[in-house]
């Protein structure tokens, strides 16, 4: 097969343009999460312009490609999603636009983040995460559309899907694809390949990520009086106290996702106005976990710490649960979902993993592995599902919803090359190779 690898590579370098121009249409818009529907749209019709066999949006505004094989085979999904983070602060992006999608020469970090480079790159948010590396994805298929009318043989199917929602944190939108729409459609799936952000290496797993939602109760009364109830915020504070400086020296350390974390991201009080004690105040952590820990463990190291309070306070009541969100797509489908995943791993020496390095080295890229410091929907893949997912995308992770946005031009010709040469060495594994 040495001879396709090499046409990879060709038609790569051929698509580059084409693929960059698509990847700004897709920056220059605007699409947080619930409100993909007008970057679905160019997802959708690049995908049937480029030829796919089967494309479609489903009930949760997914938006999948699929490029059928001549012969049986695995069905490997790539996916990416088509949320982004708000822009934020304008005046903070310098001297391009959050939406401008500008090409320049700029400074950049090479692949092991240990020096900088000046290479071609597009500036805009999204680009990093994850428009930049879902184009490629979406390419990869031209070139194995390409391939297969030259007279190249493809077992299974190369399956496309751009996923809503998720930025929110809790997997819905991939969820919601594969437990509800690939029955409707009598689809299925074998493994993933996530674009992430990996810079061009390979991802093989990350932290667990949930939003563990406490309310402490106090008790009203009028401000000049404060003796006369129970400050919830006051009341508050002595559990954060805890929550902050005591816990954390019981996590555990994973020899390759790093130390659990736990920390506070948003706060508030009621009734919240003048001359009146809150009665109620409610905060929201952000709990990072290794695989030797559950999310029902983790609430119970805070449920443990209030019960402590509660003997010792008197007056402290407090309740903990996992948050749930009301997730609105924009199809007009609504859900409520707890924010919760799983931390996963898959072994380096899997073969599905090494198939994935296969390819790769195939295209003259050198195999590197690292592991995500942030949270992915490839639990569902890999912990829920039992399927084996990895990631792999010329996006870098220290430029993800930041105002230096941006993607490498030369990592994006290198990664349509390796999706298309990665596909060619999955489809050629037997069945039981897709098994965690």
């Amino acid at each position: 097969m040495k001879q396709y690898y090499k046409k990879i590579q060709e038609i790569a370098t051929e698509l580059k343009p084409e693929a960059v121009d698509f990847a700004c249409q897709t920056i220059r818009v605007r699409s947080l999460s619930g409100e993909e529907k007008e970057v679905s749209d160019l997802y959708l019709n690049k995908m049937k312009e480029i030829g796919y066999d089967e494309v479609f949006r489903d009930d949760w505004g997914n938006i999948i490609g699929i490029i059928n094989g001549q012969e049986p085979g695995p069905t490997i999904m790539y996916n990416g999603h088509m949320d982004t983070v708000p822009e934020g602060e304008h005046s903070l992006w310098g001297k391009y636009k959050p939406y401008g999608a500008e090409i320049d020469v700029s400074k950049v970090d090479n692949q092991d983040m240990d020096e900088k480079e000046m290479t071609e790159v597009i500036h805009g948010r999204g680009a990093s995460d994850v428009k930049g590396g879902l184009a490629c994805q979406i390419y990869a298929g031209k070139v194995l559309l390409k391939l297969r009318q030259q007279g190249t043989l493809l077992k299974g199917n190369f399956m496309v899907a751009g996923v809503t929602m998720e930025e929110c944190g809790d997997q819905i939108g991939t969820i919601k694809l594969i437990d509800d729409t690939f029955p409707k459609k009598g689809l299925d799936y074998d493994g993933v390949i996530s674009c992430e952000p990996t810079k061009l290496k390979i991802a093989l797993g990350h932290r667990g990520r949930m939003e563990i939602l406490v309310s402490v109760f106090g008790k009203a009364c009028h401000g000049s009086s404060p003796w006369l109830g129970v400050n919830a915020v006051f009341m508050a504070n002595k559990l954060i106290d805890r929550i902050a400086n005591e816990l954390p020296k019981k996590f555990p350390t994973d020899p390759d996702l790093g130390r659990s974390t736990i920390t506070l991201t948003m706060i508030g009080c009621s009734p919240n106005a003048n001359c009146i004690v809150p009665d109620r105040c409610d905060f929201l952590l952000d709990r990072r976990f290794v695989p030797e820990e559950t999310p029902d463990m983790c609430v119970q190291q805070i449920q443990e710490i209030i019960d402590v309070l509660k003997k010792e306070e008197p007056g402290f009541q407090a309740e903990v649960k996992i948050a749930e969100y009301e997730r609105n797509f924009y199809t007009g489908k609504s859900i409520t979902f707890a924010n919760v995943k799983e931390s996963y791993k898959i072994p380096q020496n899997h073969s599905f993993v090494q198939a994935v390095a296969r390819g790769i080295a195939a295209v003259n890229q050198p195999v590197k592995y690292q592991y995500w410091s942030f949270g992915t929907d490839m639990p569902k893949i890999c912990v829920t599902d039992h399927k084996p997912a990895i990631g792999y995308s010329p996006m870098q992770e220290p430029y993800i919803h930041t105002p230096e946005d941006k993607v490498r031009i030369d990592y994006m010709e290198k990664s349509i090359a390796g999706y298309a040469s990665i596909f060619l060495n999955l489809m050629e594994l037997p069945k039981e190779a897709f098994r965690l």
